[in-house]
């Protein structure tokens, strides 16, 4: 079964299953300029191509909060690098970012929340949590954003295309979705 089949039964039984599914498996992830907490720029997908990459967007303060449940969960399955593993380490060499996006009148609170993030976050997931400043209508329709306050991610291969996506706080079911997409579409391109 070719890894398009594969999505799509995954995204089949994730509906039969009660989750939301979006439209936009399948289709280039948007153009987007975000910055690091060091001030670097990262043009997604551009710098990202060539690897897998995990990428959580969230647009409103409820969203951030639940965008956090996924700090601790992703840095250790995806960002965390064992510098003894044993082999029954299983790991995956992927980006992993979260994005929160200032829009509309929270443009105003981009820096004043930069520079408190930047005292605050752990700094092993500094370099792992973009911020976006701009439009949320080009991402709303390209995503298909369905509720402001829960947070989105969107699994991309190597070429930027969206090959998942689900939205929500963490659970272990959707990281487990997670992982089993990475792995299986890792391997049949290997």
């Amino acid at each position: 079964m070719n890894i398009i089949k594969s999505i799509y039964l995954v995204t089949f039984l994730m509906c039969a299953n009660g989750y939301a599914v979006f439209s936009q498996i399948g289709n280039q992830f948007p153009y987007m300029e975000a910055e690091t907490l060091t001030n670097k720029l990262v043009n997604i997908p551009k710098d990202i191509e060539k690897k897998y990459s995990l990428i959580g967007l969230a647009y409103s303060k409820k969203a951030e909060k639940d965008l956090k449940t996924w700090f601790d969960p992703v840095y250790n399955q995806f960002i965390y690098k064992n510098p003894n593993p044993s082999p029954f380490d299983f790991s995956f060499d992927i980006h992993a970012y979260f994005i929160p996006m200032f829009t509309g009148v929270k443009k105003a609170a981009y820096n004043k929340v930069m520079k408190k993030l930047r005292k605050t976050i752990d700094k092993r997931l500094q370099a792992n949590i973009l911020f976006y400043k701009g439009s949320l209508k080009t991402y709303k329709k390209a995503l298909n954003f369905d509720g402001k306050d829960v947070p989105y991610f969107y699994i991309l291969n190597p070429e930027g295309e969206i090959i998942y996506s689900t939205s929500g706080r963490y659970t272990k079911k959707k990281m487990q979705e997670i992982i089993d997409i990475v792995d299986s579409s890792m391997t049949m391109k290997n």
